[in-house]
C-alpha cells in the first residue's frame, strides 16, 4: 500500500476545550480519551511516524506514556480556539524538516475526538489517495438527519434549507437520495497539497465511507455516555 510513500500521522491535541474541560484526557472506557487514537495508529505498520501536537504538557505526557512521538510543544499562538488547521499542519510539517530532516509524503490527520475509527478506515483512506490521487480524502458517514428534511425559519415561517427541493416528492425516508457528513475521524492528504498548493479540506476530494457507530465525535458529556454504552455493548467492531 505505501508504494514507497514516506507516512506521518498527526493527532491534533490542544489542552483548551469549552464544551467538555479537558476532553483529550478525560477517561473513555478506561483510559484517556487521546489513548485511542494513539494506539489505533501505532498498530498500523504503513505510518513512518505518529507524532503528537499539543501546547500541554500534561496531554504531551499522557501522549508519550501510550507511545506518542511528542517532538514538539505547539506554540500558544496556534492552539486557540478559533485556530484553523492549516497553521498547525504547516508548523508540524516545517519543524520537522527543520529540526529533524523528516519531510513525509503524505499526511494523516487523526482527530482524538473520534476515538472509534478502525486501523482499517486509515489503511483505506491512504489506499484512496494513492491510486486516485485526489488533493484530498475525507472521512464521512450517513448523515443521521437528512438535508432535505431541514428548515430554515424566515420569521416563524418554514422554508426548506436546500432550496428548489419539492419536499412532497420526499415524504418518505426510502425515496431519500443518500446523504453523508463529514465525520472527523481520518483526513488524508499530500505534503504538497497543505505546503505548495495551501489548500486545506478543498480541491478534490474523495471520501472514505464509515458507519455512523464508528463516526461519534465527542463533543458534550451525552457523547461520552454514548461512547461508553457503544463500547460497553462491543457495537463497534
Amino acid at each position: 500500500m505505501k508504494q514507497g510513500y514516506k507516512i506521518l500521522a498527526v493527532i491534533p491535541a490542544r489542552g483548551g476545550s469549552k464544551g467538555v474541560p479537558r476532553k483529550n484526557i478525560k477517561r473513555l472506557a478506561g483510559k484517556p480519551l487521546l489513548a485511542w487514537t494513539v494506539e489505533t495508529a501505532l498498530s498500523l505498520d504503513c505510518l513512518d511516524r505518529v507524532i503528537l501536537s499539543t501546547d500541554d504538557e500534561e496531554i504531551a505526557g499522557i501522549g508519550k506514556r501510550y507511545g506518542a512521538d511528542v517532538p514538539f510543544l505547539r506554540p500558544a499562538e496556534i492552539a486557540a480556539d478559533d485556530t484553523t488547521d492549516m497553521p498547525v499542519y504547516e508548523h508540524a510539517l516545517n519543524w520537522l524538516e527543520q529540526h529533524d530532516g523528516f519531510i513525509p509524503d503524505i499526511v494523516v490527520w487523526l482527530r482524538p475526538t473520534v476515538p472509534l475509527r478502525s486501523a482499517g478506515d486509515i489503511e483505506n483512506s491512504l489506499d484512496l489517495l494513492i491510486k486516485k490521487r485526489p488533493d484530498w480524502v475525507r472521512s464521512v458517514c450517513e448523515a443521521e438527519h437528512h438535508p432535505y428534511w431541514m428548515y430554515k425559519l424566515n420569521d416563524t415561517r418554514m422554508e426548506p434549507f436546500v432550496e428548489g427541493i419539492r419536499i412532497e416528492n420526499y415524504m418518505r425516508r426510502q425515496l431519500l437520495p443518500p446523504a453523508y457528513r463529514l465525520n472527523g475521524a481520518v483526513d488524508v492528504t499530500w505534503r504538497s497539497t497543505i505546503l505548495e498548493k495551501k489548500i486545506l479540506y478543498a480541491g478534490v476530494i474523495e471520501a472514505h465511507i464509515m458507519p455512523v457507530n464508528r463516526s461519534i465525535d465527542i463533543d458534550t458529556m451525552l457523547d461520552f455516555q454514548l461512547l461508553e454504552a457503544i463500547i460497553s455493548q462491543g457495537e463497534y467492531e
